[in-house]
């Protein structure tokens, strides 16, 4: 057999693939297939660790803590114990909205968390304490990412839409408005960079809410195994949303590589 037929029929049995493992039938590559699952995959599990935090927090909001403290109560002790001042803890509305904010020097808690003295409101409103001790202290990733905010806001909403647009334009002119799909990746770049950085800075606070929880007795030892399966489901949801967007992103960058052929 000469090499001109072991070639064909080397290319017959292999079911079209060309040397990029790129199926000539669909004109999609294996690990671009391979891409699109693990984005369903990962859609999948953000869905399922959303629903796990509520089902973990309502579980944990039903079990009041030997202390007594409320959420309120113990993030302005833990707050106290570690030498962190000038912080104002208020209510916000809804459920599951706690957060700290640097601009106002406010930690917010929900009303369950506020007025609730059960080992998940503590362990939140304990968790929440953690980013205002971070940020008393210049915790670096908190400091970038409180900096990459608004960009990250701005191309969280019309990074992905922007590349879209240039990708179905350049599509008809050849290439030529690959500029806009580039603009339309940098905006979703930082969204993406916000979600990485977010990681550290959560796992940070949940490890000082439970250091200082611990420490200060405002939970026992076995509330502390309730407090720290909340905090773990919670950061699940962090690292689902960050792995999304890098996914998102590496999609992107297909779509335009595509876009060249």
């Amino acid at each position: 057999m000469n090499m001109y037929m072991m070639l064909s029929n080397m290319e017959r049995y292999s079911g079209y693939y060309d040397y990029g493992y790129r199926n000539r039938s669909t004109g999609v590559a294996d690990w671009e297939v391979i891409l699109y699952i693990a984005i369903i995959i990962v859609a999948i599990i953000s869905i399922i660790a959303s629903i796990r935090v509520k089902s973990v927090f309502n579980k944990y909001n039903q079990i009041p803590s030997m202390s007594g403290f409320t959420g309120a109560t113990a993030a302005q002790r833990i707050l106290q114990y570690a030498g962190v001042t000038g912080v104002r803890i208020t209510v916000t509305e809804g459920t599951l909205t706690d957060h700290y904010d640097p601009r106002d020097k406010t930690l917010y808690l929900s009303k369950p968390v506020f007025y609730g003295n059960s080992v998940a409101a503590i362990g939140v409103a304990a968790h929440e304490s953690g980013h205002a001790m971070q940020h008393a202290e210049g915790y670096a990733p908190l400091r970038i990412r409180s900096a990459l905010v608004p960009a990250a806001s701005i191309g969280s909403r019309f990074g992905i839409w922007v590349a879209i647009i240039g990708y179905y334009i350049a599509q008809r002119m050849a290439g030529n408005a690959l500029w806009l799909m580039d603009i339309g990746i940098i905006m979703f770049g930082a969204a993406v960079i916000f979600q990485l950085v977010t990681l550290p800075v959560e796992f940070d606070a949940s490890f000082r809410a439970v250091r200082y929880t611990a420490s200060l007795g405002v939970l026992s030892h076995d509330e502390e195994k309730g407090c720290k399966k909340v905090l773990r489901v919670a950061a699940m949801t962090y690292v689902a949303a960050a792995a999304a967007a890098t996914l998102q992103l590496v999609r992107l960058l297909v779509m335009k590589n595509n876009s060249r052929r």
